[in-house]
């Protein structure tokens, strides 16, 4: 509204009213702090949004470090190899032999930066397990490996009792076997001082170990582990399924697994090499980064969702102080204040909780961070670019959220708002 004023009889336009940077942040503390109770409601959800997204970037950063350790010490040390025995000459209905030399573990050991490494394979059929001769079936679940020593020394089973597999019952064929810990319970074999045996197809097995864990190959957790030699006079060669074939496992120095890889073929068959198909191990950097990625691109989701949540709700909180504060506004517009001040004051509140949720949210989110990677006996890792950078998520958040109901202010007809008082 344009006053006019009097000078020396003159009518003169009164200059348009000015509302300065310290009045309007005065008038939007005043307009917060009205309603304390529904402006910290307000503020919950972009303080959980911004602290989720500090959070989540920097528990993500400071994972990479034990994610990229893990697989240093295990998936940058593994190399498998197949192969794909030929049928020419066998008998139908007879599983062809493995193209694994006899001395596959010796010639693996001769590579240079092999620490262990040997073959194994899941036995074929499905071998009844029982603890006595005459007793029913009670291998549900359990499966058994043959396995030379050299790849039980790959595996690297954690022994609780017990010896594991030598040179000795691989060139005698000994009917010994290692047991998994789930396998040990269900057959109820708990100490080796009595050397209790299991039965398997009905014929007894001396139990030489027992193990609670492996570096590799997973699947012997749920495993009996009976040498190769006496595997082959009992159950005969290995399925030629590539799932159940014989495989060869080792366990390389760090660093070098990828030149293993490539010596492998060779050192096992000079003259087929190419019988053998070697997997070397992922490139732990690029697994590293897309686990990382995954991780990340989940929880910042999250966080997205919470922000939206906070940002509805900065939005909804300054639409009903519009609708609640009708009269105030159209006393303003009375009074000289024009469109863009009262947009502007609004603005500025809704502007001011963003920023205040965003603060806060930081400091629970590096807050989160630190108190997990001291529980963890991690080290703490954060992010100047994606740190420094949240409360002004939140501001932002604010002034968008803030928009809508700003506008809406500012086009209330002042006639209309002071009838409505």
């Amino acid at each position: 509204m344009i006053r006019i004023r009097r000078r020396g009889g003159a009518v003169l336009p009164e200059p348009p009213s000015h509302l300065s940077a310290r009045d309007l942040l005065s008038e939007a503390l005043s307009g917060i702090l009205q309603r304390p109770g529904r402006s910290a409601l307000t503020l919950l959800g972009t303080v959980l949004g911004i602290g989720a997204f500090v959070a989540v970037l920097g528990l993500t950063a400071t994972a990479t470090g034990q994610i990229g350790e893990h697989f240093s010490l295990t998936k940058a040390t593994t190399v498998t190899v197949t192969d794909q025995p030929r049928a020419d000459g066998v008998a139908p209905g007879a599983n062809p032999p493995s193209d694994f030399p006899a001395d596959a573990d010796h010639r693996i050991a001769a590579i240079d930066g092999v620490r262990a490494g040997g073959v194994w394979w899941p036995v074929p059929g499905s071998p009844t397990l029982s603890r006595r001769p005459d007793g029913p079936d009670e291998g549900t679940g359990l499966s058994v490996l043959a396995a030379t020593p050299g790849a039980v020394a790959a595996m690297e089973p954690t022994l609780t009792a017990g010896i594991g597999l030598d040179e000795f019952v691989q060139k005698t064929a000994q009917p010994v076997v290692l047991l998994s810990e789930a396998a040990a319970k269900r057959l109820g074999v708990s100490r080796l001082d009595a050397q209790p045996a299991v039965f398997i197809d009905r014929v007894p097995y001396t139990v030489v170990g027992i193990y609670t864990d492996v570096q590799r190959q997973p699947g012997a957790l749920l495993s009996l582990i009976i040498p190769a030699n006496t595997a082959l006079e009992h159950f005969g060669n290995p399925s030629p399924q590539p799932d159940r074939g014989a495989q060869g496992l080792v366990a390389t120095r760090v660093g070098a697994a990828p030149v293993v890889a490539t010596q492998l073929p060779l050192a096992l068959r000079p003259d087929a090499p190419h019988a053998f198909t070697v997997v070397p191990p992922p490139d732990p950097h690029s697994l590293q980064d897309n686990v990382t990625s995954d991780l990340t691109g989940l929880f910042l989701a999250l966080a997205g969702i919470c922000l939206l949540v906070g940002a509805v709700g900065i939005a909804n909180t300054t639409l009903v102080a519009v609708l609640e504060r009708t009269a105030e506004i159209g006393l303003r517009r009375s009074l000289g204040a024009r469109t863009g001040h009262i947009a502007a004051q609004f603005l500025t509140e809704s502007t001011a909780l963003g920023t205040l949720g965003g603060l806060i949210g930081t400091g629970l989110g590096v807050v989160t961070v630190v108190g997990v990677a001291a529980a963890r006996e991690w080290t703490a890792v954060l992010q100047p670019a994606t740190t420094l950078p949240a409360p002004l998520i939140g501001t932002v958040v604010g002034l968008l959220a803030g928009l809508y109901p700003a506008l809406r202010a500012a086009r209330t007809d002042p006639l209309k708002a002071l009838r409505s008082t």
